[in-house]
């Protein structure tokens, strides 16, 4: 594997947990009423999208467990948008999580298309 190849896949799951560690502090402040449902579901989310991104890292069929993240995380940008419009974040909170959703959408993107069988 390439160093910047394997530099790009510790990126995207540093990326990952820093937004983890952003959703906890965030989801723990939901109204009642959604914080035991949307909150746990977003958080639970994120640490299965952190799960799989280290499990592709170590294994060499990696190209369904990062198919499976990238449904994981477009799931994640609707829960998120979700609870913006629940009024669960703020409108800048909301920004900063779809702008980090974004970039690791866009480094997942590059290490499924570097996994796939060359043709």
């Amino acid at each position: 594997m390439s160093e910047s190849k394997n530099h790009q896949e510790l990126i995207v799951i540093t990326k990952t947990y820093d937004l983890i560690l952003w959703s906890c502090n965030h989801t723990g402040k939901f109204p009642r009423n959604h914080r035991f449902v949307l909150g746990e579901r977003l958080e639970r989310n994120l640490y299965d999208l952190l799960e799989l991104l280290i499990r592709s890292k170590y294994t060499k069929q990696r190209l369904e467990l990062l198919e499976q993240a990238n449904l994981l995380l477009e799931v994640l940008r609707f829960q998120m948008r979700l609870a913006k419009d629940l009024k669960c974040l703020k409108a800048e909170s909301y920004g900063f999580a779809a702008r980090a959703l974004e970039e690791i959408g866009k480094l997942l993107g590059s290490w499924i298309k570097s996994s796939r069988p060359k043709v």
